[in-house]
């Protein structure tokens, strides 16, 4: 299973839906302006897995262990130098698998090397990006709510990947 978080710019009227609760609706704030961040997991064939949405400014750590723990079980993770936490590795191989994360430059080296020739497949959950970035509705959010825009994902995601599983 491959994992990574990429953010989506929120058009300015996408924000400011009516809400009882304090719920953010998936859009974050910060010096670029608003941004929704997608947080997805895939499997070896680059299929979806798993998603969630967050605002743009939160970490990619934060909805690390909750993409695992949702995903069909596996028997590596594989994610890039965002991922370096030594509480996610040891999450991981509670969950039996092998975490496949290499290790930042500020970081405490391990004894363990990374599989380095799986590692090269991580192009996958990017390539899941691309293809689904494509569509102008998911490219860049217009959707006030966060149900209405995570539909949209999902049937992105549906439109991208049942041309392959008719052939």
């Amino acid at each position: 299973m491959f994992i990574d978080g990429s953010i989506v710019r929120a058009h300015q009227h996408s924000s400011g839906a009516a809400s009882d609760d304090d719920d953010d609706e998936a859009v974050g704030k910060s010096c670029g302006g608003r941004s929704t961040k997608i947080h997805l997991a895939v499997d070896s064939y680059g299929l979806l897995v798993h998603f969630e949405l967050s605002g743009g400014q939160v970490h990619d750590i934060v909805h690390a262990e909750s993409l695992v723990e949702q995903s069909s079980p596996s028997d590596c993770v594989i994610a890039d130098k965002g991922y370096d936490s030594q509480a996610f590795r040891n999450h991981i191989e509670q969950q039996g698998a092998t975490p496949i994360i290499p290790y930042r430059k500020n970081s405490r080296k391990s004894d363990k090397p990374i599989d380095k020739c799986l590692y090269r497949y991580r192009h996958l959950v990017e390539n899941a990006f691309a293809r689904v970035k494509h569509f102008r509705a998911i490219a860049t959010r217009y959707d006030k709510l966060e149900r209405n825009y995570a539909s949209m994902l999902a049937l992105a995601f549906i439109i991208v990947w049942l041309p392959m599983w008719a052939e």
